[in-house]
């Protein structure tokens, strides 16, 4: 079988060796889950293609995707690119000023919008944007000023007869043209478009693939942006080209009954939705009385050990094993039961994932492949894999890339995942890309037996006024391990010495209160007694012992509003924007070192 060297190569390829398997993608609509056939998706893909053509949509155009995940968003991806235009991918979580300059930089002459918040949204920045000709409505009712999905599939449609080598000249296109811009999301400063070939794309869907072994008989269900790098290639190019069922999670509230109702083998998802996972499970274990808080904790016991000796090929006894099955039919089958019952592996990217949940998640069947990349190479790196994964580690390196660790920890990259550069931009590309291919990623880790272990990023080492360097990610996700913690940030670089701002976990706050009889439910108010400081103050340091003296935090402020997309301080990818934390508690950080 040919080897795609492609997108549209390994979409036809796909479409072609999984066209009598019933579903490519699901999603729902009117309450009722509907499919999709690899024959179907491939027609729709080809009528809005040749749409866009009969709108003057040239090869080497950029036209821009800004919707939530949905098959359109697949069908206008696949139609652009195999007519030769590159695509804009754009976070629908972004404002119009942030939508604007994506726009406008990448010089985008078409965007398709997923409904009518999303056409204001462009509506308001048109006349800034004079490169933009076409707007395209994923939803529209007639009344919207943008041309309908439905009419650009049936001009497509329509015009088949003028394009007689669509198929040939889709094949055609080489491994280096651009395929799409993905913007950065910014955690420092302005977002930077970066340039993924097909040939990048490609390489990297089928290199993680050798690792993650995902085949027809697979349903991955889709929760993160198909913005993102993360998804968009282990999560879409990665599924299509094995013959999986992607099917699409209404919202990311609906994760929970989606799982039970798809009842997927597969998931991508990032730290942040594990972390709430688990605290869920905490929350409903360690409040349900005080029998079940005892099965609970025992059964957590027995698996830990169990997934100790298994981690490690460590023989497990016939004792621990008897008590791990029965550990398992008390407590984790219910787990199970939850994500549908046939959930081979989680995957995690985009952020470190603590340990403490990995290996939870491990031992209750649940196993969580934690990975690594970025946007510019492709973006997987490394990712654990299902038969031999190692807790605290991204994983083993994917077939074809190179890594070396430079002489300050910084991790480099080389091979055929990586970005072509930044658009527009020559001197931000040789900042972190050398002329000999090798991409300066700004983590810092260590490599141990074809392992790979992140410590940190470059940029976020604190160095403290006493000379003093601290890795704060690994900090961090100690004190995130605490139940009643939520999200934590450590501060300190140029300091005396550091501080932790942190978030505390409302549900688990309000059950222990409750337990001691405390006055209020309401979490302001709970924040105002000295008990429940005190409390956040011991979990905050119960995991941080063993640490040197200079790492630990020196004092706790406690913070009521967590960190969101909305207010600013995350990314659209669910990375923390630390200046902007900095900056908004400016005042209380000031105080500790006053």
């Amino acid at each position: 079988m040919t080897t795609p060297r492609t997108l549209p190569q390994l979409f036809f390829l796909a479409i072609d060796r999984f066209a009598t398997k019933r579903a490519a993608l699901r999603h729902k609509m009117d309450g009722e889950w509907q499919d999709i056939t690899h024959q179907e998706l491939a027609r729709k893909v080809k009528q809005i293609g040749l749409g866009l053509r009969e709108l003057g949509v040239n090869p080497g155009d950029r036209v821009a995707i800004l919707s939530t995940n949905r098959p359109e968003w697949v069908i206008a991806d696949f139609g652009c690119l195999t007519i030769g235009c590159a695509d804009v991918s754009v976070y629908p979580s972004l404002t119009p000023h942030e939508i604007q300059y994506i726009l406008e930089d990448s010089g985008a002459v078409a965007i398709f919008v997923e409904d009518a918040g999303q056409l204001q949204k462009v509506t308001q920045i048109q006349e800034n944007l004079p490169s933009l000709r076409h707007i395209v409505a994923f939803q529209n009712d007639g009344k919207q000023p943008a041309m309908a999905f439905k009419e650009l599939a049936q001009l497509g449609e329509s015009v088949e007869v003028n394009y007689p080598s669509y198929h040939d000249d889709a094949m055609a296109i080489p491994p280096d043209a651009l395929a799409t811009l993905i913007y950065t999301s910014g955690t420092t400063g302005v977002p930077k478009g970066v340039m993924l070939t097909h040939g990048n794309l490609t390489s990297n869907a089928l290199a993680a693939n050798e690792i993650l072994s995902v085949g027809a008989t697979d349903v991955c269900l889709s929760v993160l942006p198909l913005s993102h790098a993360f998804e968009r290639n282990a999560g879409y190019y990665v599924m299509l080209g094995a013959g999986a069922t992607i099917a699409y999670a209404e919202n990311f509230d609906t994760i929970g009954p989606n799982l039970k109702e798809i009842r997927p083998t597969v998931m991508l998802a990032v730290p942040r939705l594990y972390e709430k996972m688990y605290a869920r499970i905490l929350e409903r274990a360690l409040s349900g009385g005080a029998v079940k808080k005892r099965i609970f904790l025992w059964a957590r016991r027995t698996a830990e050990q169990w997934a100790d000796c298994t981690l490690e090929k460590r023989p497990v006894s016939m004792g621990l094993a008897l008590r791990y099955r029965i550990a398992s039919r008390l407590v984790f089958s219910k787990l199970i039961a939850q994500t549908g019952g046939r959930l081979r592996f989680f995957v995690s990217g985009a952020a470190p994932l603590l340990p403490e949940i990995a290996k939870f998640f491990y031992a209750a069947g649940l196993p969580v492949l934690e990975g690594y990349g970025l946007t510019e190479t492709s973006p997987v790196i490394s990712v654990n894999p299902l038969e031999a994964p190692r807790v605290g580690t991204v994983g083993v390196i994917l077939p074809g890339i190179d890594v070396k660790i430079a002489e300050d920890g910084e991790i480099l990259v080389r091979g055929p995942n990586i970005m072509h550069g930044y658009y527009g931009q020559p001197l931000k590309t040789r900042e972190v890309l050398e002329e000999d291919g090798w991409f300066h990623t700004g983590d810092i880790g260590e490599v141990t037996d074809g392992y790979l272990r992140i410590t940190d990023r470059k940029k976020d080492i604190i160095v403290t006024a006493g000379g003093k360097n601290i890795a704060p990610q690994l900090i961090e996700n100690r004190v995130k391990a605490s139940p009643f913690i939520s999200n934590v940030v450590m501060i300190g670089d140029k300091r005396k010495f550091p501080i932790v701002l942190v978030v505390p976990e409302a549900a688990a706050l309000r059950n222990w209160a409750k337990e001691r009889s405390l006055a209020s439910d309401d979490v302001h108010a709970l924040l105002q007694l000295p008990d429940v400081t005190a409390k956040i103050e011991r979990e905050v340091m119960v995991n941080l012992r063993d640490l040197a003296s200079y790492q630990i935090p020196k004092k706790v402020v406690i913070v009521e509003d967590d960190f969101t997309v909305e207010n600013g301080a995350l990314t659209p990818s669910m990375k923390v924007k630390r200046h902007v934390v900095e900056e908004r508690y400016r005042e209380k950080i000031d105080a500790c070192y006053e």
